[in-house]
């Protein structure tokens, strides 16, 4: 089944063109069908691409999704036209009182800062607890899985002593969970921060669940027991070029930066990279969106609570 996105969302034609269906807003209207409506609050930089990574993987199920784009409103991206954001995304004082059957919250280039220091947190902490009430799962992402932890839980970051870069191998640790059905027992996923979650806070917490975790990259994925909330600390939504883009991002800017592990054959960075993650995220997203939103959100979206 298609995903509904906003006419004349850039993605669209990039979607199309590996043979996604993508639903206009006008086709999706003449369906008698309730979509699943996922909320995305985008606080990456790189919005455009952000978008397209994340709705190619909503639109890889049976179910028909409708996407609705979010940004903060107290932040002006320095990386997307206004235009664009004008376009394509609304506020939360927009859609505060509607319901979502899932909302994803994405990472952010600001793990580096206390949280209460990131010019929005008030406003991200707002939202955080309102998809306790207005959402049926949530789905943090990187340093969206870092807040929200941190705010829902009191669990802090800690800084890692060189950046968590590259493709790493992973394990499921709790096989009767339906987030990883159908995984390998081995799964590759990127990851790209300087900061991580330690095990032991975690383990303290004892409405989290540790899902899957790597040897190297530490914990990846954790979840509540009904999985309302979902915690994924990488980027299985990354494209094939996008842990290279930002390897040359910060080569040219003269930061420390190594070759992203396991990324090119043999770690030459002049060859093109080896993508190894691609199907695991394909039905990482299926599985959420059937299992933990589809198959127990309420039919009418209005008793979402």
């Amino acid at each position: 089944m298609p995903i509904k996105i906003p006419n004349g969302l850039p993605a669209a034609q990039t979607l199309k063109s590996e043979n996604i269906f993508v639903m206009d807003e006008h086709r999706a209207h003449t369906q008698d069908i309730r979509p699943l409506k996922i909320g995305l609050l985008n606080l990456m930089p790189t919005k455009i691409a952000t978008e397209t990574q994340l709705a190619r993987l909503l639109s890889n199920t049976p179910l028909q999704v409708e996407l609705e784009l979010i940004a903060i409103e107290n932040h002006v991206p320095k990386n997307t036209p206004a235009e664009h954001m004008i376009a394509f995304y609304k506020h939360f004082k927009d859609i505060k009182d509607q319901n979502f059957d899932g909302f994803i919250i994405t990472g952010a280039p600001v793990e580096l800062m206390p949280f209460e220091d990131v010019e929005y947190w008030n406003e991200l902490c707002e939202i955080m607890e309102w998809t306790k009430t207005h959402v049926h799962s949530t789905f943090h992402i990187c340093w969206g899985a870092q807040a929200a932890l941190y705010y829902h839980y009191g669990i802090n970051k800690i800084i890692l002593p060189e950046k968590m870069f590259g493709i790493f191998p992973h394990t499921v640790e709790r096989s009767n969970n339906m987030l990883f059905r159908g995984f390998d027992d081995t799964f590759m996923v990127p990851h790209s921060r300087h900061t991580a979650i330690s095990r032991e806070d975690i383990e303290k917490v004892p409405e989290i669940k540790i899902l899957a975790s790597s040897p190297e990259a530490g914990v990846y994925a954790m979840s509540t027991d009904n999985g309302r909330q979902i915690f994924i600390t990488g980027h299985s939504e990354y494209d094939a070029r996008t842990l290279e883009n930002e390897y040359i991002r910060d080569k040219s800017q003269g930061l420390p930066i190594n070759v992203p592990k396991n990324y090119y054959p043999n770690d030459d960075d002049t060859l093109a990279p080896n993508v190894t993650w691609r199907s695991c995220a394909n039905l990482l997203y299926s599985n959420w969106l059937n299992y933990f939103v589809y198959q127990t959100t309420p039919y009418d979206i209005e008793k979402i609570n």
